[in-house]
């Protein structure tokens, strides 16, 4: 069993998503998940989760009216206005809660001009909710300083388990060992409620860097550091077909992961640390 912890789809006609206006060409049209169906099975996924593509609820409802249509996707990580606490409340309150898709939360806070826009007092409030009900929170962070953002965020607010979708864009493309980013992710490892994502590392690489050789370093140092109980993996389709396609980019990271776990280690990256992490239900 393999869990794809991170898939986007996104319907044009129900939400804007302003973010592809200036996104590259081959983004910018409605992807629904029917597309992948026939991809996921020859890349041997068993089970998926859904994970926000823009900050407004249409896009979060969107991904959980199709969850309950489509049997393998197990969870939504949805959106929520963090930065106004009463409606992160009441759209828990009222509508998420209730759903049994709904697993986590995300902002995109690599589309804010500050690095520390989680930071603000009512974003902090809306993460102590979140922690309140154990709802884990994405990390798409792309900078050192969101980074230390989410080691100050840890501070305040001690029980909210966080995941850093994408290693936080580890340097892949100028090949450097490991750095400030490095630096950094060594001291967030050691808060225990702090996963790592191995995911999207096709665009964070550039293409022609997307090889098993090139990630290894990164992902061997993440598992290092955060242990083969903290991390789990995701696809980031369909962004990551800028880098290559979904059957491909599922072999590069099948190939750097059996150099370098085996047995148990191996199984809970595939799949036991984020059912667990995400609470799935995958009966």
């Amino acid at each position: 069993m393999i869990i794809d912890t991170h898939i986007h789809i996104w319907d044009t006609n129900k939400s804007s998503y302003s973010w592809l206006s200036g996104a590259p060409e081959l983004l910018k049209r409605t992807y629904s998940i029917e597309e992948l169906d026939a991809a996921r099975k020859t890349a041997g996924i068993g089970a998926g989760v859904f994970v926000q593509a823009d900050v407004q609820m249409e896009d979060s409802f969107h991904m959980l009216e199709v969850a309950r249509n489509t049997d393998w996707i197990k969870g939504v990580v949805s959106w929520l206005p963090l930065a106004d606490t009463g409606r992160t409340a009441t759209l828990l309150e009222q509508r998420l809660l209730k759903d049994e898709y709904f697993v986590g939360v995300r902002h995109l806070i690599h589309d804010e001009e500050d690095p520390q826009w989680l930071l603000q007092p009512a974003a902090i409030e809306s993460l102590k909710i979140l922690a309140a009900h154990n709802i884990p929170y994405d990390v798409v962070g792309v900078l050192p300083e969101h980074i230390e953002t989410i080691l100050k965020v840890a501070e305040l607010v001690p029980e909210l388990r966080m995941v850093f979708d994408h290693l936080n864009a580890p340097p892949i493309s100028s090949g450097e060992r490991h750095g400030r980013w490095g630096a950094l992710m060594q001291e967030v490892a050691k808060n225990k409620n702090i996963y790592a994502k191995i995911s999207g590392l096709g665009t964070v690489a550039g293409a022609e860097k997307f090889t098993a050789e090139a990630l290894t370093p990164y992902v061997g140092f993440v598992l290092e550091h955060f242990g083969a109980d903290r991390c789990f993996l995701g696809g980031d389709w369909p962004v990551s077909l800028l880098a290559s396609d979904y059957v491909h980019t599922w072999k590069v990271y099948k190939t750097v992961l059996s150099s370098l776990l085996s047995g148990e280690m191996l199984e809970q990256v595939y799949a036991g640390n984020a059912i667990r992490f995400y609470d799935l239900k995958l009966d």
